[in-house]
């Protein structure tokens, strides 16, 4: 099989030395999705990972060629399968022909999702790329270039414009790194050969109805290598659920330089979950002394008068005004800022679940609007915890009788109740803090 200029430069990609996902998206996402897995932020190996057998990199070139030629044909036999499917799903033969032409295996997107870091950035070295005086002011010049296209869409879907700003900041630097993959490639490659095949053909599927339904021609449709598309980084069924047409020439053309539908369908999005305008994400709070952090916990809400009673205040010492009931959320322990939280922090989770992205797009937001920076100094000395020990957190808390759910290296609310469990019983600090200081502490 001749082997095709796309498939020889990407040959190159994976003859290089490593593939860093941070580097493929310059957005500060955390997360893809909340379907999708942790995005690298470094490119070290965990301690104690295996060290497996490797090909010198001679033979690796050598065998590429062939190892391509190969997943190519395999591509071809799982597309001609793939059209009965999409055929039942409603797809028009005309449209998946079209779709498909010129098509092929793309090893860079695969490359992309196999080599995903074991470690994450922590909140405040995320946070100061997220919400840094760059995005900030580049935000606030964003929102001046659309305010009256972004005050209709505040008018009729109530969704603050700062929040709308503040998501498509993060999600394509304000419409700067919108993604150039073609994403039916990329999308058939990854339901062909990647790690959740049926995820990606679901998202496959909902590419081709949104080219069927005229919105956008195939060789238009670019976005991420995982398939995230236009200003704002909607997934394909995202899309379709929830796009919109808001200047009124027939399609939700989320890709045009013209940011406007992008935006107007983020804030139906955000509407359709429960967005409520004059609710903060949240509140920058001071604990008392002695405060019980076992309390600090996302099952427990109570008014913010209940809160004030138990010495909790903002950051100028003032109750926090009653905007709904609230929990308490520390994402860095007992050391790093605190913040009372209400429901829209919720509503923006269903955007990404990781609370960094979440707190970014809310203080992004926040700062975009012309508030302060976040006053409580982070535990800048703290070092990172790898996805492996994770795992392994989770796995030595299960075996001490500790509920864990899972054993999947995601530290979410039934671990952080697991390791504050712990944590109480060893007489420590009931933060829920995952460290690898709590590691030491669990193993011994």
């Amino acid at each position: 099989m001749k082997v095709s200029p796309w498939i020889s430069a990407a040959l190159a990609f994976l003859l290089s030395q490593g593939v860093n996902a941070a580097q493929a998206d310059t957005q500060p996402r955390p997360e893809k999705r909340p379907e999708g897995v942790l995005l690298a932020a470094a490119t070290h190996r965990a301690p104690g990972a295996a060290l497996r057998p490797m090909m010198r990199p001679a033979d690796l070139k050598a065998d590429a060629p062939r190892r391509i030629a190969a997943k190519e044909t395999g591509l071809r036999g799982w597309i001609t399968g793939f059209r009965d499917r999409a055929a039942k799903a409603g797809i028009r033969a005309r449209i998946f022909d079209a779709s498909f032409d010129g098509v092929e295996y793309d090893p860079g997107v695969i490359a992309l999702d196999q080599n995903q870091s074991e470690f994450t950035k922590q909140i405040w070295d995320y946070l100061d790329t997220a919400v840094s005086a760059q995005r900030v002011s580049n935000g606030k010049a964003a929102m001046e270039r659309h305010r009256a296209a972004l005050n209709r869409i505040e008018a009729r879907y109530g969704v603050e414009k700062e929040i709308v700003t503040a998501i498509w900041g993060l999600e394509s630097a304000y419409g700067a790194v919108r993604g150039k993959n073609p994403l039916i490639g990329s999308l058939a490659t990854l339901a062909y050969d990647g790690r959740r095949g049926a995820f990606f053909e679901e998202q496959l599927i909902a590419a081709l109805k949104i080219v069927q339904a005229g919105d956008v021609a195939p060789r238009a449709m670019t976005g991420s290598w995982a398939g995230a598309m236009g200003h704002t980084q909607f997934m394909p069924t995202s899309y379709l659920s929830h796009a919109i047409d808001f200047t009124g020439d027939g399609r939700r053309d989320i890709w045009s330089d013209d940011p406007t539908d992008a935006l107007a369908s983020t804030a139906a999005y955000l509407a359709h979950f429960g967005w409520k305008k004059g609710q903060p994400w949240g509140v920058e709070v001071r604990l008392p002394t002695g405060f019980d952090l076992s309390r600090a916990r996302r099952d427990l809400a109570l008014s913010p008068a209940a809160w004030a009673a138990e010495g909790i205040r903002d950051m100028a010492g003032q109750p926090v005004p009653n905007h709904g009931k609230a929990s308490i959320l520390l994402p860095a322990g007992s050391t790093g800022a605190a913040f009372m939280i209400f429901d829209n922090f919720s509503v923006i989770e269903q955007y990404n679940k990781a609370d960094a992205y979440v707190i970014g797009v809310g203080h992004l937001a926040d700062r975009i609007g012309g508030g302060p920076p976040i006053q409580t100094a982070w535990p800048r000395h703290h070092s990172p915890i790898s996805a492996t020990q994770r795992r392994e957190i989770q796995r030595q808390l299960r075996s001490k009788g500790f509920a864990v759910e899972k054993i999947d290296g995601i530290i979410g609310p039934n671990t952080i109740n697991a390791i504050r469990a712990f944590q109480r019983s060893a007489g420590l600090r009931a933060d829920g803090y995952p460290s690898p200081e709590f590691l030491s502490a669990l193993g011994s």
